[in-house]
């Protein structure tokens, strides 16, 4: 008669339990587990979650012997796994060969995969296979260092709800076409494209990540879009190319995405942004935006300055508001300072504006003369930070006291001049 310290409790458990398990271990540990006994020779097989990493790999001096394994060891995987995968996933900086994983991609399209993320060797890049553009449960694709070339009779990825495509090689025209064929699509990253004017269409995108020389950039029906981060590359063809652009950047991007919660704007966000913008009526109110961070905005080109104005004004339930500032001179109308008495209303409040965090402050007229407008309109502000930059160590001191100085509409405001060390 078995006594309870006889029992194999694990070995007995449901296997949707043991699966949950294994997941939850590196997968060579988990395949590990087929050495314990006859009972747990193939336990592992059809756990749903296959993740390859450097951890999956033997240690050798021989990259090639190291690449070997790695083949090896996912091939044989594969082979004896049994049941659906759904998410598989190859993160490694050793790089398998095109055929490997041309064969793997195309069992993977057999499997029911829904989770596809592939991240191989910092210097290697892969061509994907038509396979992969007939998996119909597809929801996540992470392809990194890859080239694209969707086929004639591609369809589009139904299911598809996050797409991230890094440092990947494709038509223009043809990257438009993907976005727009996936109706479900919510969360879209493109990272490090080059010179690329796109028009973005997804009726169901919530979160928005770009990263990359953009010469343009224009935002169609993406009315359901909450978070957006950009960050722009200037190089000096890109820069003629905005001088030259006909019509409102602001009104391109930001003009049909009235749910927009949070915005961060990088580097020369603000700059494309000013491009075709003036001054008069918001056409669109961003009822909802509450945080909006902003990178190397130029309080000496009016231009800019008047991007982030718009902003602030049109979001009236704005809770916090990040700012670092560029002094690169480029317009003579540096010291015009008219436009924060006639151009905006005296009665202009920021309702809900808690937090300021300004940082690289160099105490440019513009500078001073924005943060006074915030102080002075902003009723529940409770904290407002200032970083100067390390180049204007002479001038701390003087614009410490004009700070401390500004009328503060809110009683309960705090300004701190925090100097970053060098």
């Amino acid at each position: 008669m078995d006594t309870d310290s006889d029992k194999d409790l694990i070995s007995d458990l449901p296997q949707s339990i043991i699966e949950t398990i294994l997941i939850k271990v590196p997968l060579l540990d988990a395949v590990r587990t087929s050495i314990l006994s006859r009972k747990w020779r193939y336990k592992w097989a059809t756990i749903t979650q296959l993740v390859f990493n450097d951890p999956c790999l033997t240690l050798s001096h021989d990259k090639s012997i190291i690449s070997c394994n790695l083949v090896n060891f996912i091939t044989r995987c594969l082979f004896l796994h049994d049941g659906p995968i759904h998410k598989f996933e190859l993160n490694t900086s050793y790089s398998p060969t095109s055929p490997d994983l041309d064969q793997w991609l195309l069992f993977l399209s057999r499997k029911d995969i829904k989770e596809l993320i592939i991240d191989i060797g910092e210097d290697d890049w892969f061509r994907a296979p038509s396979c992969l553009f007939f998996c119909p449960k597809l929801t996540h694709l992470v392809l990194v260092r890859c080239e694209l070339n969707p086929p004639p009779n591609f369809k589009g990825f139904l299911s598809l709800k996050h797409l991230s495509l890094q440092q990947v090689i494709i038509p223009p025209h043809d990257i438009e076409v993907l976005i727009s064929s996936c109706p479900l699509l919510e969360s879209l990253t493109l990272s490090y494209f080059d010179s690329l004017e796109l028009t973005i269409r997804a009726p169901n995108l919530k979160y928005l990540n770009l990263e990359g020389e953009f010469k343009d950039i224009r935002l169609e029906n993406t009315s359901h879009l909450i978070g957006i981060s950009v960050a722009m590359y200037m190089t000096d063809d890109i820069a003629e190319h905005f001088e030259q652009s006909s019509g409102c950047n602001f009104d391109k991007f930001l003009g049909g995405v009235p749910c927009l919660e949070r915005l961060i704007g990088h580097i020369y966000f603000t700059k494309y942004l000013s491009i075709g913008n003036e001054q008069g009526s918001f056409a669109v109110m961003y009822q909802n935006l509450k945080f909006i961070e902003l990178y190397q905005v130029s309080f000496e080109d009016m231009k800019e300055l008047l991007v982030v104005l718009r902003l602030i004004v049109s979001s009236p339930n704005l809770e916090e508001l990040q700012i670092s500032s560029s002094s690169i001179t480029t317009t003579t109308d540096i010291y015009d300072l008219a436009i924060w008495e006639k151009d905006w209303p005296a009665d202009c409040t920021f309702s809900k504006l808690k937090i300021v965090h300004m940082t690289d402050f160099s105490g440019l007229p513009h500078e001073i003369a924005f943060i006074r407008f915030l102080l002075g309109h902003s009723p529940v502000l409770e904290q407002m930070i200032v970083a100067p930059t390390i180049y204007v160590t002479d001038k701390v001191v003087k614009m410490l006291i004009d700070l401390l100085t500004f009328r503060r509409a809110s009683p309960l405001a705090t300004v701190k001049f925090v100097q970053e060390p060098l």
